[in-house]
């Protein structure tokens, strides 16, 4: 493994910024903004993204110097779950480290945001990367 980050966030905070913002383009990829729309528009979704980003980039031990956060993506499964999708320059940082995978769990009140991500490399055997997205080994092909 190579680190775990975590992320606490105001859920308050982010409904500012929300509101305030015509470019959350800057922030959140066209995938992560449809999904947003698609849960109803809801703050505590834009914080529990922005939450998720920030807990990778410190797993990676970045932090968003020299990341963009477009670069990290955060889908979801069919069930819902937090995928994350690594892009740019980012995508070189993983690879050049030998990363393997990226898990990240996300969760949220009415008050704030947390997000939880580990990171672990080729030696590890926790993890696989399909399709340019890092996913749990669950036996899938």
């Amino acid at each position: 493994m190579i680190g775990t980050g975590v992320d606490i966030i105001e859920i308050e905070r982010i409904k500012r910024m929300v509101e305030r913002h015509k470019n959350l383009d800057r922030i959140y990829t066209n995938q992560e903004l449809t999904y947003i729309i698609g849960k109803g528009n809801r703050v505590e979704t834009y914080a529990g993204i922005f939450a998720a980003k920030e807990a990778v980039v410190k797993a990676l031990g970045t932090g968003f110097r020299r990341i963009e956060w477009t670069e990290i993506e955060i889908d979801h499964d069919e069930a819902g779950k937090p995928i994350v999708a690594i892009h740019g320059k980012a995508a070189k940082h993983v690879a050049e480290q030998g990363i393997r995978g990226i898990s990240v769990s996300i969760s949220h009140d009415r008050i704030q945001a947390i997000a939880f991500a580990v990171v672990w490399t080729e030696g590890d055997n926790e993890g696989e990367l399909k399709d340019g997205k890092y996913m749990e080994n669950l036996g899938r092909d």
